[in-house]
Formats: structure tokens, C-alpha cells, sequence
């Protein structure tokens, strides 16, 4: 089983990185690929990397840290791609919830970092969130603006190496995405009572286009409910699955290892 996406860097697992990566290897969890939101996060997520030998990065700047984006910033972060165990560009997109940056910013950053994952050939790990209370009768596709302006972008980039992490949308949003061999993450969030949304989600994308996550520190599963959430917990998201789709734990546990794996390109 693969956490497909964790913060191992966030100061939430400073005091007890160690354990907390030994209890997911005991629980069956490894590799697992740590995920940065600011540049200077992926720099520690590079130094998790070269101390851990079942830890892979993603890095890449945050809609909520896109305000920060500046001259240089497209060169460090193609440097930093080019690191032995960083094997994506992530997680990037767009944030219409918090609005910590400017719409516009988002775009435009997300945008210059869609471009550099093509540029380079390396898949890209995508953050999409709207506005709170946004139903899909606001807009004039039917869908929320956040994933709508991310397609445009996507179409205008011309690059689909992309997993939609954390998946919260409704299926009518994403079965365009799914259709053009987008992966899917799902996390904790579908194990709760309102996400039946997120559930329908799940039971309609084939097994083949997802991946498992956690997003940990956040998102704790429901069973581990207002604990700090942590890559062992990824099971029970798998758990879920299996029992959605009606087909065996270890099933799942097959083939979304063998998306991911195949997705970074990690031996």
C-alpha cells in the first residue's frame, strides 16, 4: 500500500518523524511521497527524501502561496525537480475556498508550473477547491469555477500527466477528466457521512485511475476521527474502496500500488 500523498515536513511530525514513518512500514505503508506547498518546503521534503530510502517528493508552490511566486522562483523549481527522488511538480492549482492569494495570481502561477511539469515531462499533483456553498447551478458549465478555470488552463497547457488530489468534486465534474485518464486521490474525506458525493465518485471511476492518500497531518479518517492523521491510517481509505466497489482489500491494494508506481515512475 502507498500513501500517494503526505506533508511529511510539516512541523505536525517534527518531534516524531521517525516513529511515525516506522508505524506506516508495520502497517504495510511504503513508499510513500511527501508533498510540499512552498519551495522552501519542497527543500525539506528533498532532505526527508535523502534520509529515507521509501520516501519520495513532490514539489511546487501552493494557490495559497502563490502570492509569494517571484523571478527565479521557475528556475529553482526546475532545479529542484531534477532531484534524484522528486518525481512530480506539486501540488499546484487552484484554492476559490480560502482565496489566501489572488485569483488571478493562481492562475497565473499555476499556469507557469503546468508549463515547467511539461517542459520537463514529470507528472503534477493538482489542488482544486471553490468557494464555500458554490453549488454547480452557479456557474454556466454546471460545475464549481475553481475545477472550471483548472480545465481551461489544463486545455490551454496542453498537458495531462495529472492527478486531482484529494478528490472532493461530484462525478459530473470530474468523468470529462477521468475520460482523459486523469488519476483521482481520495483521502479520509470519504470515509465521513456527508461525502456521499465523494463516494458516487469512487464507485463510478475505474479502480485503474485512482490512488490512495492521506494529506496527513489533516483529514484524519473517520475510525481515527480528531487525531493527527499519519500515512499508516491510508488503509482505511482502501478500505473503503474494497468495499464500494465490491471487490477484495488486497485487490485494491494492487492496483492502485501499480497506478501510482506507474504514474512517478518509481521502480
Amino acid at each position: 500500500m502507498i500513501d500517494s500523498h503526505c506533508h511529511l515536513a510539516d512541523k505536525k511530525f517534527r518531534s516524531d518523524l521517525d516513529q511515525v514513518i516506522s508505524r506506516a512500514k508495520q502497517s504495510g505503508v511504503s513508499p510513500l511521497i511527501t508533498i510540499s506547498d512552498t519551495l522552501k518546503e519542497g527543500q525539506e521534503c528533498i532532505k526527508i527524501c535523502d534520509k529515507f530510502d521509501d520516501v519520495y517528493c513532490a514539489v511546487g508552490v501552493h494557490p495559497h502561496a502563490s502570492r509569494n511566486w517571484g523571478e527565479g522562483d521557475d528556475e529553482r523549481l526546475m532545479k529542484m525537480v531534477s532531484s534524484e527522488k522528486a518525481v512530480a511538480i506539486g501540488e499546484i492549482g487552484l484554492d476559490y475556498y480560502y482565496d489566501n492569494s489572488p485569483r488571478d495570481v493562481q492562475r497565473k502561477v499555476f499556469e507557469a508550473q503546468l508549463q515547467i511539469a511539461k517542459d520537463l515531462d514529470v507528472p503534477v499533483v493538482i489542488h482544486s477547491r471553490d468557494a464555500p456553498n458554490q453549488s454547480s447551478a452557479e456557474t454556466d458549465s454546471g460545475s464549481g469555477q475553481a475545477i472550471d478555470d483548472l480545465k481551461k488552463i489544463i486545455d490551454e497547457v496542453d498537458y495531462e500527466r495529472i492527478v486531482i488530489h484529494c478528490c472532493t468534486e461530484k462525478w459530473e465534474d470530474v468523468s470529462d477528466l477521468v475520460g482523459r485518464g486523469f488519476i483521482l486521490g481520495f483521502t479520509g474525506i470519504a470515509t465521513y457521512a456527508k461525502s456521499e458525493h465523494i463516494r458516487n465518485v469512487i464507485k463510478n471511476c475505474p479502480l485503474e485511475q485512482m490512488m490512495i492518500e492521506t494529506d496527513s497531518p489533516y483529514l484524519a479518517p473517520e475510525a481515527q476521527r480528531g487525531k493527527r492523521n499519519e500515512p499508516a491510517f491510508v488503509v482505511e481509505v482502501a478500505k473503503l474502496i474494497a468495499e464500494i466497489k465490491g471487490v477484495e482489500y488486497e485487490e485494491v491494494d494492487r492496483v492502485t500500488e501499480k497506478s501510482t508506481m506507474d504514474f512517478y515512475n518509481i521502480n
